[in-house]
């Protein structure tokens, strides 16, 4: 659903000023088309770079390796798309999918250009095949740049109509839903919660405001948010008012659970016998506990931002 970005209770409808030429090689040529032409450029270098000496072994390194291939993959179809003007024959809201997709690339290659050389590349002898990583890091790092710009220069303006994803709270969705991805790699292992119902529920804290968050950009992609039984806006208030409460009790219960000894924590990291033996590729169970506490407090923040910006939308049929 379209909807207008306003600071005060008047809704002030305005046209961009910007022009894409589409349908036509001058697509590229424009200052978007450039922009997504260095982020094809950016991460083919690095997935090539990385490919070329075998430099993805593990976890990480293949995380790495996925996130370059699908970048370049996904903006390789954008690009073509464009060219070709084929925007109303794509199955999904071009209003909404180019920003909702460069938020996650940018995120994606973030997360590539730290945990790839933290937890890969430091520990690589020197020869070719670090070199080769290292460039390929400088590449994604480029690319975070690049999918960062673009989120920058097509997100909502006030009184502009867009859709719901360029807007803060949509962005902020798509921020959620990847915080939420990390802090289920983190509790991968079930050892970390069971047994203990306060942990368990924050685990379906941390699933349900996942599964809500995606539910509405997949809603707002594919052009169904009329399909709701509630007024779409309804649906994002009481989603974002949910989501604070559930995660202002997780925020208390996680780190009371893990870390106090009264509850059976581990209020050291020394007190912790999966820290004593150290591995690259690794991260022991204490980290892990507080990586969680502080990824679930970045979300409830987020979490409240989505809900003051929800407030600042005005929801336009057109």
């Amino acid at each position: 659903m379209p909807v207008s970005v306003t600071r005060t209770t008047i809704t002030t409808t305005t046209t961009s000023s910007s022009s894409t030429i589409v349908g036509s090689p001058r697509a590229l040529t424009q200052p978007l088309g450039l922009l997504r032409l260095l982020q094809l450029i950016s991460t083919c270098v690095a997935f090539s770079l990385v490919a070329s000496v075998a430099a993805w072994t593990g976890p990480m390194g293949n995380w790495a390796m996925f996130t370059w291939c699908f970048c370049f993959a996904v903006t390789l179809i954008i690009l073509i798309v464009e060219l070709g003007g084929l925007q109303a024959r794509f199955p999904l809201s071009w209003r909404n999918f180019p920003i909702t997709y460069a938020c996650y690339a940018a995120l994606f290659c973030l997360s590539s250009s730290i945990i790839y050389p933290t937890t890969y590349v430091q520990f690589m002898a020197h020869g070719r095949t670090r070199d080769h990583a290292i460039a390929a890091t400088t590449f994604s790092c480029v690319a975070c740049l690049a999918y960062a710009t673009e989120v920058a220069w097509t997100r909502a303006r006030p009184g502009e109509i867009t859709g719901y994803m360029a807007t803060v709270p949509g962005l902020l969705k798509v921020f959620e839903t990847f915080v939420a991805c990390i802090i289920f790699a983190f509790i991968s292992e079930p050892f970390l919660y069971q047994q203990k119902p306060a942990l368990e529920w924050c685990v379906a804290v941390y699933a349900i405001c996942f599964i809500l968050a995606a539910v509405t950009i997949l809603l707002n992609l594919g052009d169904c948010t009329n399909m709701l039984p509630i007024p779409f806006p309804t649906f994002l208030s009481g989603l974002a008012l949910l989501s604070v409460l559930l995660y202002a009790t997780a925020i208390v219960l996680w780190p009371l659970y893990q870390f106090d000894q009264r509850y059976h924590g581990y209020p050291r990291r020394a007190a912790d016998a999966s820290c004593a033996y150290t591995h690259p590729h690794s991260v022991c169970y204490w980290d892990r506990r507080l990586a969680v506490a502080i990824l679930t407090g970045v979300n409830l923040l987020a979490y409240v931002s989505d809900l003051v910006y929800s407030a600042r939308l005005v929801f336009v049929k057109v």
